[in-house]
């Protein structure tokens, strides 16, 4: 029996509970005594230099990498080695032209200026014991120290550096030297008229002199010496940075080469060659020239700078010598000093004092004379400082035996005076501080020569080594392509 089936709706079956959604993290309780981790920071970019840094590790694992890398290290350290090389070299080729134009002719105008002022002195007081029968040679003579002084003074101020010391020492010269001037002229007129008070001005003029004007030449001449010794200094140190490099360089070059001869078998690149050559013709160039410089340079130190200082030092003494020796006479024991019990004319003492520099300056003149024509003339002032030893003792034996004309005759007469051995000495003196003079100007030339055109032919030479590393790389570079 078939049934008919039931209408109506159909069973429900059960509902699938759904998943309840996650609550908010904000909306979950923190565990009690526990923070809330904090949030992951963002991501930083990377900088412009790290990724170029890891571009050049990267090109560095392959072989064109490494060539480039090569390459520039090289060029760089071939154009660093030209570059110190002219520096260095530029800096001592300008202290040697200095010591050769500068520092050493303003020496020898210091000394000048000194040897004027104390011949000046010298010849007024000899024009002064002439009295009124003063010749016109020495009136002359008198003259042209003065001018010559006075020229050699403007030639050190244009030439002095502004603010130094040299400059106010010019300035205080300057300021003297007119004043003396006048002295010397009051003294010559009472001279002349016949008053005593003449003699009293010519002592107060070479107290002037002796005690204001010399020490200030002195001190000039001081500092252009040590002006000229600061130049020797700066001319002759071994340029060690600029070897250094140059032998680092060759050392890298020889490496680039070896390393390529590895991988190619090739013996030569070119380009490694001609910058090898190049630094090279810079490192020996550099070294002999240096070795010719500082030669020549310390040899015009030792028989030019030397001789001349001991030179001028004995010329100054027998200048101040003769003016001592005319001021024993002018002053007839007006001035004394006590030399232990004794009481001497001062003058006198101060002669005696000076002839001993003149002695001691002249023997070490001679041992330092390198040559014949350089000894001969020290030779010659050593004879004419004896003899004048020997005449003026004569002459003080008259004046102290109460015959002043005998002595005066004796002093700055015609004939057979000590103003014939003064003069033969100071002549002599004259020819050798010339022959000194010219031997420091030769081998000072020498060694300023022997630094020409080095700090040029480095840069240019450092420049094409250069090119020559990069193109010898480039056709190694060029294989890869």
């Amino acid at each position: 029996m078939t049934h008919t089936p039931r209408t109506g709706a159909p069973p429900t079956l059960p509902a699938i509970p759904s998943q309840p959604p996650a609550p908010a993290a904000s909306a979950v309780p923190a565990a009690p005594g526990r923070a809330t981790p904090p949030a992951p920071p963002p991501a930083r970019r990377r900088t412009a230099f790290a990724e170029g840094v890891d571009q050049l590790r990267h090109a560095a694992t392959t072989e064109p990498g490494r060539l480039r890398v090569i390459g520039a290290f090289l060029a760089s350290l071939v154009v660093a080695f030209g570059a110190v090389t002219a520096w260095q070299t530029t800096d001592r080729a300008a202290a040697a032209d200095a010591v050769l134009t500068s520092s050493q002719p303003l020496t020898s105008d210091a000394a000048d200026i000194y040897r004027s002022l104390a011949d000046a002195n010298t010849a007024a007081s000899s024009g002064f014991l002439a009295g009124g029968q003063e010749s016109a040679a020495t009136r002359e003579r008198y003259e042209r120290d003065i001018a010559t002084a006075a020229a050699k003074l403007v030639n050190a101020a244009a030439n002095a550096a502004p603010g130094s010391p040299s400059t106010e020492t010019i300035t205080e010269l300057n300021r003297l030297l007119p004043e003396y001037k006048g002295l010397v002229e009051r003294a010559r007129t009472y001279n002349r008229q016949g008053y005593p008070v003449g003699g009293a001005y010519l002592r107060y003029a070479n107290e002037k002199m002796q005690q204001e004007m010399l020490p200030a030449a002195q001190d000039l001449y001081t500092e252009e010496n040590q002006r000229l010794r600061s130049d020797y200094a700066d001319a002759t140190p071994h340029p060690w940075p600029a070897i250094a490099l140059g032998l680092a360089t060759l050392a890298a070059l020889a490496w680039a080469q070896r390393r390529t001869y590895l991988r190619t078998h090739r013996v030569l690149n070119p380009g490694l060659v001609a910058a090898t050559a190049a630094a090279g013709v810079v490192l020996l160039w550099l070294t002999a020239g240096h070795v010719l410089a500082r030669s020549h340079l310390d040899a015009s130190y030792d028989h030019g700078v030397r001789s001349l200082d001991v030179l001028h030092d004995a010329r100054i003494a027998s200048l101040k010598a003769r003016g001592n020796e005319n001021l024993t006479l002018v002053a007839r024991g007006a001035e004394t000093r006590k030399a232990g019990d004794e009481t001497l004319d001062a003058y006198d003492h101060d002669f005696t004092r000076d002839m001993d520099a003149l002695a001691e300056g002249l023997a070490h003149a001679r041992r330092l004379a390198d040559d014949d024509t350089g000894a001969q003339p020290v030779t010659a002032a050593l004879g004419g400082m004896t003899e004048w030893r020997k005449r003026h003792a004569a002459a003080r034996a008259q004046d102290e035996n109460g015959n002043y004309q005998q002595a005066l005759d004796m002093v700055i007469g015609a004939k057979g005076t000590t103003g014939e051995c003064f003069d033969a000495v100071d002549k002599s003196l004259a020819r050798a501080l010339e022959h000194e003079e010219a031997e420091f100007a030769a081998a000072a030339g020498a060694g300023r020569d022997a630094l020409a055109g080095l700090p040029t032919g480095a840069a240019v030479l450092g420049v094409l080594g250069a090119a020559g590393a990069v193109l010898g790389i480039g056709r190694r570079l060029s294989e890869y392509r």
